[in-house]
Order: C-alpha cells, then structure tokens, then sequence
C-alpha cells in the first residue's frame, strides 16, 4: 500500500517538474523567436491596402486598388538597394501612388478617399511560397480606402516580394538570394524553415505551453 502511494506521489512530483520545465521552454522559445521577429523586421517593410468595409464591392476594389499601386510601384522600386531607400522612394511618390488608387477606383465608378501613410502595426505569421514571416510588428506602407474598416490584403515592398509570384509553393531564387542579402543567415533559416511542432499524445494540457 505504502509503494503504490510512493508511486503515485513520484508520479505526481513527476508531472508537476515536467509541467515546470515545459512552461520555462515555452516561455524562453518566446523570448527568443520575438527578438528573432524584432531583427527581422528591422530590415522589412510590408505593404496594407485596407478596404472600406467588408461588402464584397468594397473587397473588389481594394483589389482593384492593389493592382494598380503594385503595378506602378514595381518599377520605382525595382533598383532599390536597402530598406532606407526603398522608404524614400516611397515617400518621394506619395502624391502619385494615391493618384493611382483614386483612379483605379474612378475606372470602377467608386470616389472614396484614398489616404496613404508609413506606420508599425502588428502582422499575423504570412507564407509567401516557401518563405513564412514570423508574426509580430512591422513597419507598413498602408493605404485606406474610405474609412479603411473592411479586411485588408498585404505583402512585402522590401525586400519586394509584392511583385512575384510564388509557383508551386515555392519563392523564386532571385526573390530568396534578396532576402538573403538583407537579413543574417540565422534570420533567413527562421523564415525559410517549415516550423516543427511537437505535441504530448497524453499529457496534452501541456500543448498550450509549447505554442
């Protein structure tokens, strides 16, 4: 009688330390992969068209609205040589890149405002092919249309992965070698690499740790 209270006593003592030790992993790997997302991002700027509400018109149009600020973007953008750069060119075309929208949805029949400005807001985890953004904050070129309340589309401006398109699930070399060139190699092997979970079968109140 006494060993099986032995046992379950051990037993308990067991799941209390591992619960402890899973807890401190879960909370170090935190730590860790912010900082990793904070360097990342220092060396990112992603792009935010919100649309004016979420009614499948308004939805349109922002994707209208994309199509025609990417396609002008590209250009400018496509000889830019860092972040600080490609924020300048930005910056220097403001004026024109809201021209464009409001033309885009002119061509649609739609006069809402268009207003366009540099912020830091926080990004959901995002896979472009093969490369997966840690979430976090960035720094974002957004644009509202109207009152910018509908669901937004985004990408990224530098480097500019807003201006190809990822075939079978993988990003072009050309794309990864100027993510390469822009963040360390420890960097780029967190947002090339497929993450790994590992789950408990059993002890599977102790998942929510390891998230």
């Amino acid at each position: 009688m006494k060993r099986k209270k032995h046992r379950l006593l051990f037993f308990m003592l067991f799941i209390v330390f591992l619960s402890i030790m899973v807890v401190i992993a879960g909370s170090r790997k935190n730590v860790v992969r912010a900082e990793a997302q904070k360097d990342i991002a220092k060396n990112i700027i992603r792009f935010h068209v919100r649309a004016n509400s979420d009614s499948e018109y308004d939805q349109q149009l922002k994707l209208k609205v994309k199509d025609a600020v990417v396609d002008f973007m590209q250009p400018l953008l496509a000889n830019s040589s860092n972040i600080d750069e490609s924020r300048q060119i930005i910056q220097e075309n403001l004026d024109s890149i809201i021209e464009k929208a409001q033309e885009a949805l002119q061509q649609e029949g739609a006069d809402n405002e268009v207003t366009a400005y540099f912020e830091n807001s926080y990004f959901p985890m995002k896979s472009y092919g093969d490369i997966t953004f840690p979430p976090g904050e960035y720094e974002a070129f957004r644009i509202d249309i109207g009152k910018g309340s509908g669901k937004n589309w985004w990408c990224v401006l530098y480097p500019p992965l807003c201006f190809v398109e990822a075939t079978h699930g993988v990003l072009p070399e050309e794309s990864k070698n100027t993510l390469k060139n822009v963040l360390t190699e420890e960097e780029y092997n967190m947002v090339s690499a497929k993450p790994v979970k590992f789950r408990f079968k059993y002890l599977t109140f102790l998942n929510q740790f390891l998230e």
